[in-house]
């Protein structure tokens, strides 16, 4: 089931299982997974993006793999807010993937976590090539932290 808003997404997740972020692009698929208590997130891979069906058969092989409880897709708003083509197509992603799998989905807005990611990569003095190696699955994890991060803050509010 996909769910549009963080408490909503986080009622819906099974106690200490991981979750999954997923950094959607044209050619990549950037993947991110969590530790059971939610509190860090670390970049796993970059799927080379195929069919559908073949990019999530290999998502739920590592959900499976993982025993991940839930998955973030970034949405790719516009820096205005509104939303244009590629979160239209994030959203179409989501609603096959739920026809695939039980899991819940949620969606976390995703402005800037490449540039960050690319920040950080430069920092690290990592080469050209290495940078595009694994600079979606490093924004993965930047979505995919942002939204421990709001958990961590939900459950310290209650």
């Amino acid at each position: 089931m996909i769910h549009e808003e963080t408490a909503a997404f986080v009622a819906a997740l099974p106690p200490m299982q991981a979750l999954m972020g997923l950094d959607l692009g044209d050619k990549t698929i950037g993947v991110a997974v969590s530790d059971p208590l939610l509190s860090v997130a670390s970049p796993l891979e970059t799927v080379r993006r195929r069919k559908f069906g073949l990019d999530a058969a290999r998502l739920l092989e590592i959900a499976a793999a993982r025993r991940i409880g839930g998955i973030i897709l970034g949405l790719p708003r516009n820096m205005d807010g509104s939303e244009g083509p590629r979160c239209q197509s994030t959203r179409a992603f989501a609603r096959n993937l739920t026809r695939l799998t039980d899991l819940p989905i949620g969606y976390w807005d995703e402005r800037l976590s490449t540039v960050a990611a690319e920040r950080a990569l430069l920092e690290a003095d990592t080469s050209r090539k290495r940078r595009a190696e694994v600079i979606d699955n490093i924004a993965a994890s930047y979505i995919l932290q942002g939204v421990l991060d709001r958990i961590g803050h939900m459950r310290r509010a209650q």
